[in-house]
């Protein structure tokens, strides 16, 4: 099974035929992404290859959330030996870069030392226009060492229903219920964590931001200023686009999801909450370039750290796992342990984060990769 990532210049396409109306612009920037005819997507720089069974074998469930109201689609992938292996390949197509990236595993898998017992859970938050299944090779790779992953889609996304996205605002709350849900049915496994990418690292700081029972989060290239990100992918996808049209829509936005323009911010939000975080950029990132992500990273709170990848573009950074798989899984790693230091300690509080300096790790990445 295939699949191509490069959905947000979709969003811009549509508004391409607006005739210069703001209003309509903005319509269409909030409309549910799963809701686009498919003829419109463009070509993928990025493709990810797996069996059909890194899905099939993990049945679907769904909750009710809203208001306003919408249905979650949510896969639930519990600790076992994956075996999972990934490589890629890149090449370089009329002057961009393109990967492709291939994942394999043991399904059904033979159970491990943390299946009758994880270590928490990781709920995983997939990009603009994709589904859970962007996330399934972390779903798997997290699982195999001891994390009981939530592979979700977002609203408007995949199977999920909803016929507008909010940037966060509301799929923040969204997720309080996925996790009430979790909760309910003796699935929630502390500590909780969210892994998100692009569009749903943003989300995954903003949640923590209101939600006490996520305690760690790893932001994979999210956007500082949203009016910013989509500027860049106009410039980046779409440069034909009338630059007053896309500002025009983005001015217009707020007024239709009747929030305030800085409230669908990431840099708003860290500024009145200041979570920690591992914050992940690539050097080659043109839509969430490395200094907008470090803008966030210098917002957050005590702890936070900072990761860089050369030679990651937007797309394509998720999946660089020879880099990213060590510092996520030591950064879920020392928030499953953290509960047991403070006991060890005696501490009786529960939710304050350290106060160690930040840190910025600079990974090594070579063009083609193997794990």
């Amino acid at each position: 099974m295939r699949f191509k990532l490069c959905l947000w210049p979709v969003l811009l396409l549509l508004m391409s035929g607006t005739a210069g109306c703001g209003g309509f612009a903005a319509r269409r920037m909030a409309q549910a992404p799963n809701s686009y005819p498919s003829w419109l997507a463009p070509a993928a720089p990025v493709q990810l290859a797996f069996e059909d069974n890194f899905l099939t074998n993990f049945p679907s469930h769904f909750v009710q959330v809203g208001p306003p109201p919408a249905r979650l689609r949510y896969r639930i992938i519990e600790p076992a030996d994956y075996g999972v292996k990934a490589s890629s390949t890149n090449w370089t197509e009329r002057g961009r870069p393109h990967f492709k990236f291939s994942f394999v595993a043991t399904l059904p898998a033979r159970t491990n030392a943390w299946t009758s017992s994880p270590r928490g859970t990781v709920v995983l938050l997939h990009g603009y226009g994709e589904g859970g299944f962007a996330m399934a090779p972390w779903s798997l790779r997290l699982a195999q060492e001891g994390w009981r992953c939530v592979q979700v889609d977002l609203r408007g996304h995949g199977k999920s229903t909803g016929s507008r996205i909010y940037f966060g605002v509301q799929e923040a709350h969204d997720l309080g219920q996925l996790l009430d849900a979790l909760a309910g049915e003796n699935q929630l496994i502390s500590p909780v964590a969210a892994v998100g990418e692009s569009y749903g690292a943003a989300l995954a700081l903003r949640w923590k931001a209101v939600e006490p029972r996520v305690e760690s989060v790893v932001a994979i290239a999210p956007y500082a200023v949203l009016s910013n990100a989509v500027l860049n992918i106009c410039r980046q996808y779409a440069a034909w686009i009338p630059r007053a049209l896309v500002r025009s829509g983005l001015k217009k936005l707020p007024l239709l999801l009747n929030v305030e323009a800085r409230q669908l911010d990431t840099t708003t939000v860290l500024a009145g909450t200041p979570v920690t975080a591992l914050f992940v950029a690539g050097t080659e990132d043109k839509i969430t370039p490395l200094a907008d992500v470090r803008k966030l990273y210098e917002k957050a709170g005590p702890g936070s750290k900072l990761l860089v990848v050369p030679g990651a573009t937007h797309e394509a950074l998720p999946y660089f796992f020879n880099d990213l798989v060590p510092p996520v899984l030591a950064s879920l790693n020392a928030a499953s342990e953290e509960p047991k230091a403070r006991v060890q300690a005696g501490e009786t509080e529960v939710g304050g984060h350290s106060s160690a300096r930040k840190r910025q790790i600079h990974a090594s990445a070579q063009n083609d990769r193997t794990n």
